[in-house]
């Protein structure tokens, strides 16, 4: 079970005198790994073990196909043109699909390169959350991606459509693994059940590693002489995603949600790039810079404040960014939320702060928040996909 619920800092880094403590007050020691979610893993995996034929259909439907290919997205002429109309669950040759938009320019059809996916986990409504490994043609950085499309992504009725797109971030090490992909936090369940509900939009989440080891946290920026995880965020991954997937063209197709270190990723990424992404839900209260890789750059890490990058774009007008704060009632950071909500939370800058009744900092009470209302929110903010006429 992976539960990281703060980014560690090395032992190296000062706590006595961070690069800006925020809001006047000194960061606290970071937590360690959750105890109880370490007990909860190792008592799931000792209950199931033991007892047999339920592990055995508990195994069956988390991991039944565990390591085959995944395609996404059905094409409508492919099948009809396949024997007995058959098709696998994927593309037209060349990475790209056969139904073409119709009405909306915004749409944009998948032109590969069609990257390799292995299914990773199950959904009980039959969607599938599958891996691959992605080179950035711009960041030249390694690392596996995580997807996951909800089962309107495969309705016919949606094949000339794009969908919104989420990109979902780790919190902790982020690396080797994005925790998100673990279909028990029920990010995606948590989705699924929003669709049908009517509050949340089908959206595709695609789920990145967030650092290249779990010796340093890069601030996902592009520190000098470091991997350049800026780019693979703001520009690899989404690049990805169009290459595989039907998505918009604009920015209202585009938002991130996460958690701790991976909240701060988000957050620093929409005030970055506001022309390319519009939402996030931002879950834990890192909001300032911390990395010790910068060594005291203060410039370079104003680049990647998201205090210095709000007033910018108050200053320059727009466009508008909704910034959704997730915070536990039992967590000890809402004041830093406050205090940016108070200065930053005007003009383009559109700024919520959600509380979670009994919340404390872990991905299973932020999936809380998020079907309690995040979820709804930030569909309000998005463009959702359309389906054809007749």
């Amino acid at each position: 079970m992976h539960q990281y619920p703060q980014r560690p800092r090395p032992d190296d880094q000062p706590y006595e005198q961070p690069y800006e403590q925020p809001y006047g007050q000194p960061y606290e020691q970071p937590r360690k790994r959750s105890r109880r979610a370490v007990w909860i893993g190792a008592a799931l995996a000792v209950v199931l073990i033991a007892g047999g034929g339920g592990f055995a259909a508990w195994k069956a439907d988390w991991f039944s196909g565990n390591g085959d290919a995944v395609s996404f997205g059905t094409t409508p002429a492919a099948a009809d043109a396949a024997p007995g109309g058959g098709a696998p669950r994927g593309a037209a040759p060349g990475g790209g699909q056969s139904a073409k938009p119709t009405g909306d320019p915004d749409v944009q059809l998948p032109a590969g390169p069609k990257a390799e996916f292995k299914q990773t986990g199950s959904l009980d409504d039959g969607t599938k959350i599958a891996k691959t490994r992605l080179t950035g043609a711009k960041s030249g950085f390694t690392g596996d991606v995580w997807v996951w499309a909800p089962k309107e992504y495969d309705d016919p009725k949606y094949a000339k459509s794009a969908f919104p797109v989420l990109i979902a971030l780790p919190g902790g090490n982020g690396f080797p693994d994005n925790y998100w992909s673990d279909r028990s936090l029920g990010l995606q369940k948590a989705i699924s059940d929003g669709v049908q509900a009517g509050t949340s939009l089908p959206f595709v989440v695609v789920m990145p590693v967030l650092n290249p080891d779990a010796k340093n946290y890069y601030d996902g920026s592009d520190i000098p002489g470091q991997p350049k995880m800026g780019t693979w965020i703001a520009d690899d991954v989404p690049d990805f995603a169009r290459a595989n997937f039907r998505t918009y063209k604009s920015r209202d197709g585009w938002a991130f949600m996460g958690s701790s270190s991976g909240a701060f990723v988000g957050l620093k990424q929409v005030l970055q790039h506001p022309d390319r992404f519009k939402a996030v839900i931002a879950s834990g209260g890192e909001i300032v810079p911390d990395s010790p890789l910068w060594k005291g750059d203060v410039k370079l890490m104003d680049e990647n404040n998201p205090r210095k990058l709000a007033q910018k774009l108050i200053d320059s007008k727009g466009p508008e960014v909704y910034i959704n704060f997730q915070q536990g009632t039992k967590e000890k950071d809402r004041a830093r939320m406050e205090k940016f909500q108070s200065e930053f939370g005007k003009g383009p800058v559109k700024v919520t702060i959600r509380d979670i009744q009994n919340g404390e900092h872990n991905g299973w009470h932020y999936v809380r928040g998020m079907k309690e209302g995040s979820l709804e929110w930030i569909s309000k903010a998005m463009k959702g996909p359309q389906p054809a006429e007749g």
